[in-house]
């Protein structure tokens, strides 16, 4: 099958790694980057501001003449056309897609129709009834689709990748940078109050390491002088992290309605135990306390911590478990990829 995917291609974005499980399906995929039509509009910082704050509806006219030249240089015609998140593109350029004549699909892992950054979505949020299928991680995001006017939805699962998160083998050695009691690799963010959790938890004397972006923002500079390793992780560096830890933290965005999140299914097929907030979709994944441990409040975070630690035997057997229930599942790149597809085509 022959398919137009417009996503990031940087080298650690889960856009490419999505586009490459769909190369390893057997498909010919042809991968176009959208930023790169924006280069130019980017060069100033008052201006990149705006566009970010209005959807890039100011900038239609540049990705129009962008799409024209990759249809004037198309030797075959697509069986499909993938838009990965969505956020550049307006109904009209969704339109001309469709004139090629196969299926668009929009896949976003975000939650553009939630409360968050509704300035960076709005432009998405007009376009979603001309794309012939939307894919959606949240319920709730699925269910203001449909209210939008989206033709046909589907919810999927957040999703680990087959190669990149390929846990560490049984001799492999895991730098001890990447060793600690408890890890979380991800963002600080204002809202979410994420630095009062870890400083319980280093306050009962647990080793814990962080990792990720904007964390010089936080309040609590002794957390971050004990704690923070670095920025965010990515590849095989990402995959030590976890392995290396006895306890990964899945904390969630209430600001993105999150229910789980990529890390719900990537720490435990990396190798790691997962622990994180209870929620029903959390609970669905997996068995409470066999397969991954939740909580309900930074007290119960650091009860279930404390008893994870003091017990080996435990704590491997749920990690064990954790990780043969991940691949039960069947949410790798690739599978999720197929089931996308089955949809597009499905009557």
């Amino acid at each position: 099958m022959r398919i137009l995917y417009f996503g990031d291609n940087g080298s650690s974005s889960n856009s490419l790694r999505r586009a490459q499980a769909l190369e390893r399906l057997g498909h010919d995929v042809s991968i176009f980057n959208p930023a790169e039509a924006l280069v130019g509009l980017f060069a100033n910082k008052w201006v990149s501001f705006v566009n970010y704050r209005t959807g890039f509806r100011f900038a239609d006219g540049v990705f129009q003449s962008w799409l024209q030249s990759i249809i004037n240089n198309l030797s075959n015609k697509p069986d499909i056309c993938w838009v990965n998140s969505g956020e550049f593109f307006s109904g009209e350029f969704v339109q001309r897609l469709k004139d090629l004549g196969c299926p668009v699909i929009l896949f976003n892992n975000d939650d553009p129709t939630g409360g968050r950054d509704k300035g960076l979505w709005s432009t998405l949020v007009k376009a979603i009834p001309y794309y012939d299928l939307c894919v959606t991680p949240r319920r709730p995001t699925e269910n203001d689709m449909q209210r939008l006017g989206a033709k046909k939805t589907m919810r999927v699962w957040m999703s680990y990748d087959e190669i990149v998160h390929q846990p560490p083998a049984s001799d492999e050695t895991i730098p001890d940078a990447f060793i600690s009691d408890v890890v979380f690799v991800g963002t600080w963010i204002k809202s979410e109050n994420r630095h009062l959790l870890l400083r319980q938890l280093l306050d009962q004397g647990l080793r814990v390491k962080i990792w990720g972006s904007r964390w010089d923002r936080s309040p609590d500079s002794k957390l971050l002088a004990a704690c923070l390793q670095g920025g965010p992780l990515y590849g095989r560096s990402y995959v030590e992290a976890i392995a290396g830890a006895k306890i990964c933290l899945g904390l969630l965005s209430k600001g993105n309605r999150d229910q789980h999140t990529r890390r719900s299914v990537e720490i435990p097929f990396s190798g790691g135990l997962l622990c994180g907030e209870r929620t029903a979709e959390h609970l669905e994944l997996y068995r409470d306390g066999v397969e991954a441990v939740f909580w309900d409040d930074p007290e119960e975070c650091v009860s279930q911590c404390v008893k994870l630690l003091s017990d080996d035997t435990y704590r491997e057997k749920i990690r064990i478990a954790g990780s043969n229930r991940v691949r039960e599942l069947k949410v790798g790149n690739e599978d999720i990829c197929r089931q996308v597809l089955d949809a597009a085509f499905a009557g």
